[in-house]
């Protein structure tokens, strides 16, 4: 009797066995054995490519350079200041204690002192005033909070003791004026920034040296709050301060800008 075509022969060359119920690979779609059906086991070359590719990935990654993180970037998030790497939670100067945190503050306290004497030239308003008008603010603000507290979106796991509400309005040409938030007193500005431009859903690019960046500004100053100034420092400030309850512009600035002009068209 003539043998009988039945089954496949093993394509490992030091194999060749017959098997009368090959497998087939659903990698390299070869014909196998069941000793050699595992894609290890025949040198399947998907399994070469998947590898290759796992390590082309982690020698891309950038690792955080902050002490004791183990988080990893796809693309570098370089600090302008002291240019470490860093991962996108510590990328602020004050989460990764900026080895040059206090260059920029000396350069914001200049600012502030330079914006305060231009506010103060145009106002012209004597100190009285401006203790009654910070006072009409701070009684405006404790009205407003009650109804914040009803609408504001944020990150509901917060203690309500930690939180801060503001009535924050939006770039211009955004599909909304205004919306109101809020966050965590003890969060830096940057952070607070990053935070609002996630729950509006608005461009940010901070982190690009070139591009604009959006800031926070008082609502009557027009200053840009420094990025590494904490929301509470703001709050405990005599001169002009922000109220739990009040107002901020979140606004694209370029590096050199400082303050934002015209405050009140966003009221319009």
């Amino acid at each position: 009797m003539a043998e009988l075509d039945v089954g496949r022969h093993c394509q490992v060359e030091h194999c060749r066995q017959r098997d009368f119920l090959p497998f087939v690979c659903d990698g390299c779609s070869g014909i196998f054995c069941l000793e050699h059906r595992s894609r290890e086991s025949h040198g399947c070359p998907e399994v070469t490519v998947i590898n290759e590719r796992l390590k082309s990935d982690k020698r891309t990654s950038h690792p955080c350079s902050f002490k004791a993180c183990a988080e990893r970037e796809l693309v570098p998030v370089t600090c302008p200041y002291c240019e470490k790497n860093f991962c996108l939670r510590h990328r602020h100067q004050s989460d990764h204690e900026c080895e040059k945190l206090e260059i920029p503050k000396l350069r914001m306290a200049a600012t502030q002192k330079l914006v305060k004497d231009i506010i103060d030239s145009k106002t012209g308003e004597t100190a009285s005033k401006r203790r009654k008008g910070a006072k009409n603010s701070e009684t405006a603000a404790k009205v407003a909070l009650m109804k914040l507290k009803m609408h504001a979106v944020g990150d509901k796991s917060l203690p309500q003791t930690e939180r801060i509400y503001f009535q924050v309005f939006l770039p211009k040409g955004s599909r909304e004026k205004s919306k109101p938030m809020f966050f965590c007193r003890r969060w830096s500005v940057g952070k607070a920034v990053d935070f609002a431009a996630s729950l509006a859903s608005l461009k940010n690019d901070n982190n690009r040296l070139t591009a604009k960046k959006l800031r926070l500004c008082h609502l009557t100053s027009g200053e840009a709050l420094p990025l590494d100034h904490t929301l509470e420092t703001w709050i405990a400030k005599e001169d002009c301060p922000l109220y739990n309850g009040g107002s901020v512009i979140l606004e694209y600035l370029n590096d050199e800008e400082q303050f934002l002009e015209n405050v009140d068209s966003y009221l319009e």
